[in-house]
């Protein structure tokens, strides 16, 4: 029988998001592909140091250890050549990644593979993809390439902005049309009503599937909303989170107090938020990855993720 991805939680990711290719990439830009591709196959041997992603990707798979099967897959999702695929396997293998699936398209787009793959996340440093798979209905981020120190926490901690990430951005589209005051109005008449889903909504509602098997101060994923919203929108967005069935572990209303220190404090292994101006600072200490908007309507089939069982 062949392997079902459409039970699990699926994040493919290109290689320059999971290990740093920044000088490739470079190399690749100044000289182009045939260039590109030598240095790889010369350097096959050669171990890549981790990316902006890795400590995400890394902290994400040891949840597997949970359960008596595999709840949780990682794919590699390339636009290089398959040749230089050799060297990339060598490097999971040396950090004992379990990844077992990856794609190579030699350049051509990836986000006509995301729906192949059951694809729930998608990260990569290519923002063309990114945008793609965002208008094809798939979450996705560009993630800001950039070499972090390593963590020594086993958990995985991810936070999100809200509007126009976890929410739509119909409440975004106000205050830039109108204004802050508008913006607080239309947000407090609506109070009691839930906001619409945003890119990443279907992507939280899965993790806090997998949060519900464990005790709230063991569970090995801990979420946070970071927003610039004020504190006075606070009802719509917890009865948002109601009426969705999601936890939120922890929420932080900023009201224009710049991100950067309270993504650090929380100590994320990513950031999402759709906000160039909020990303600049918090990459600096924070993976993070830019959520873009969505050019136009496609639709996505629902996929259905079974409770895991529990490891007793």
């Amino acid at each position: 029988m062949a392997y079902d991805l459409k039970e699990k939680l699926v994040v493919a990711i290109s290689s320059r998001a999971l290990f740093d290719l920044e000088e490739e990439n470079r190399l690749f830009e100044k000289k182009g592909i045939e260039e590109y591709y030598r240095h790889q196959i010369e350097r096959e041997r050669k171990v890549l140091k981790p990316g902006a992603a890795f400590g995400f990707v890394k902290n994400l798979l040891r949840i597997n250890r949970h359960f008596p099967q595999r709840l949780i897959e990682v794919i590699v999702l390339s636009r290089n050549n398959a040749a230089t695929g050799l060297r990339i396997r060598r490097s999971i293998e040396h950090y004992g990644l379990e990844i077992e699936r990856a794609g190579w398209t030699a350049g051509r787009p990836i986000s006509r593979y995301l729906r192949a793959f059951d694809v729930d996340l998608f990260l990569s440093a290519h923002a063309e993809d990114v945008q793609e798979a965002v208008d094809a209905g798939v979450a996705a981020a560009r993630i800001i390439p950039r070499r972090y120190k390593k963590r020594k926490r086993k958990d995985v901690r991810i936070a999100f902005d809200g509007d126009a990430v976890l929410f739509s951005d119909a409440s975004e589209r106000i205050y830039k049309k109108k204004g802050l005051e508008a913006f607080l109005k239309h947000e407090r008449k609506n109070a009691k009503k839930p906001l619409p889903e945003g890119p990443f909504a279907k992507l939280l509602k899965v993790l806090s599937r997998i949060q519900e098997h464990f005790p709230m101060e063991k569970a090995p994923i801990t979420t946070a909303l970071i927003t610039a919203r004020n504190f006075s929108t606070f009802e719509r967005v917890m009865r948002t989170f109601d009426a969705w069935g999601v936890r939120v572990d922890e929420a932080f209303f900023l009201g224009g107090v710049e991100k950067e220190r309270v993504v650090e404090t929380f100590g994320a292994d990513i950031f999402f938020d759709d906000q160039d101006v909020h990303l600049k600072g918090t990459s600096r200490k924070t993976p993070s990855a830019q959520v873009p908007y969505r050019r136009q309507e496609t639709t996505r089939p629902k996929k259905n993720h079974k409770h895991a069982k529990r490891k007793k």
